[in-house]
């Protein structure tokens, strides 16, 4: 597998902690979206880590086609 699964139309708003670390899920198989499950399992694709520097909110990508993972930049808004 070379493409991951679109598996939102939009960004996913999670309220990270700082100091905290989060596992976005690159594949779009995970039924724990944005998080990784572990589903990427024999895809070739590896979950992205994420260390969250401080406690906000921040978008993380549904669409799987960011030029910037794990964060939204509003690829599924294009094409």
């Amino acid at each position: 597998m070379t493409t991951p699964v679109r598996a939102s139309d939009t960004p996913f708003a999670v309220d990270v902690e700082a100091g905290k670390s989060y596992w976005w899920c690159a594949c779009g198989k995970s039924a724990r979206q944005p998080f990784c499950d572990g589903a990427h399992k024999d895809t070739g694709m590896t979950p992205v880590k994420y260390d969250a520097t401080e406690s906000k909110k921040v978008f993380f990508c549904g669409c799987k086609a960011t030029a910037k993972q794990p964060m939204c930049d509003g690829a599924h808004t294009k094409g």
